[in-house]
């Protein structure tokens, strides 16, 4: 698990952010961020500087660029 603030986050995960790369993005019980990509790798991230309106903001960008999510 890497832990990170949210513009490094989106930072690290800007070259991904496609369909085609990853898989599905979610959130765990634990309030991390997952994601899952197309080659079988994951990535578990705890943000630690913004709130869950913030993380849940992140996803819903993630689904309006066609990335799967589950919520």
């Amino acid at each position: 698990m890497k832990t990170c603030s949210l513009n490094d986050f989106m930072a690290e995960i800007n070259p991904w952010l496609d369909k085609d790369y990853i898989k599905e993005a979610h959130l765990n019980d634990k309030g991390h961020f997952i994601l899952q990509f197309r080659d079988g790798m994951k990535n578990v991230y705890y943000i630690d500087d913004c709130n869950e309106a913030q993380i849940k903001k992140v996803l819903k960008d993630l689904k309006s660029k066609g990335i799967p999510v589950t919520e």
